[in-house]
């Protein structure tokens, strides 16, 4: 049993990062419609189409996550203030649908990084520069990470409704689950995002100045918006500190702390709400899209004042 000062920190700790994914969700959805209004629009050029359509994907995704998480927050409320129950078949395909789209983020990235690769060390590939592909590939992934997912969280029963904390997630007492789920869903994400960006370092060091200079920028561009890329990637991994820290407490003293899931899941409400303000700094074709929004909405006004000088001008002059 849970005593009240635990179970109240408890409702603050759900109650600010239902607020932080409420933001998150809000911000990501208005980037998601924006970002595919201008697709479908063509206002992107066609050079930058395919980056585009991987921030909708990153964008998208954020957005399913944060709509999870929030029903996770709101769960835990109800239950904080009512002791209402949610154990049932669909809490369990939640949990493994939250964990599969948390996957599906750090993939999306790894996307990106991975067109990079492509256009500086294999642009002669016409076959990896497709945008049918880089729509599909997070469909194929997705059917990858829950086929990969049910192989090793299912016999592994890691997937559990917890009632202290009224939602189904990944029990950390379950260290075999804990180590094999971070290793999917984090680890090696986060790994070919590592190879991919050695991998362009050493190429256009070993170019030297065989490129031209138009080439030889582009590259040097790329290379570092993969690099803020590796850093979004690491500072997330990094926020999820707390949790490995309890975890390892656990180990030592065989003592669970009884917020210790609401802990480890806290930093990652903040890190989803920082990375959906971060990106639209971190690529340019994206930073772009919001510039060109701003310029819009101030030279509307000014030429609907020019048409109205003209107007009263044509009206005197009769």
């Amino acid at each position: 049993m849970i005593n009240n000062q635990t179970k109240t920190n408890g409702f603050i700790l759900s109650s600010v990062s239902l607020g932080f994914n409420t933001f998150t969700c809000l911000i990501s959805c208005i980037i998601f419609l924006i970002i595919m209004y201008h697709l479908y629009y063509n206002h992107v050029k066609r050079e930058d189409k395919i980056t585009v359509v991987l921030c909708a994907h990153i964008y998208l995704e954020i957005f399913i996550y944060s709509s999870m998480l929030i029903s996770m927050n709101v769960r835990s409320i109800l239950g904080d203030l009512y002791d209402q129950s949610f154990d049932s078949s669909w809490c369990i395909f939640s949990g493994y649908l939250a964990s599969v789209m948390l996957g599906m983020l750090y993939m999306t990235f790894v996307n990106q990084a991975f067109y990079r690769l492509i256009r500086i060390a294999y642009f002669q590939n016409g076959r990896f520069q497709s945008l049918k592909l880089y729509i599909m590939l997070p469909i194929i992934e997705i059917l990858m990470l829950t086929s990969i997912s049910l192989c090793v969280f299912i016999p592994l029963n890691e997937m559990i409704y917890l009632p202290n904390d009224y939602f189904c997630t990944i029990s950390f007492t379950n260290i075999p689950g804990v180590l094999s789920s971070a290793f999917v869903v984090y680890m090696c994400p986060f790994c070919c995002l590592l190879f991919i960006y050695i991998h362009i370092t050493r190429f256009i060091h070993q170019q030297g100045n065989t490129q031209t200079l138009v080439i030889k920028q582009r590259q040097v561009r790329d290379l570092l918006i993969i690099r803020r890329i590796l850093i979004i990637v690491s500072l997330l991994l990094i926020l999820g500190m707390p949790g490995f820290v309890l975890v390892i407490m656990f180990i030592i003293t065989g003592e669970e702390h009884p917020l210790l899931v609401r802990i480890s899941y806290f930093p990652v409400s903040i890190s989803q709400m920082g990375l959906s303000v971060a990106l639209l700094f971190s690529i340019p074709q994206l930073k772009n899209i919001f510039l060109n929004l701003r310029i819009i909405s101030t030279v509307m006004p000014v030429n609907r004042a020019v048409q109205g000088t003209i107007q009263m001008r044509t009206i005197v002059g009769t």
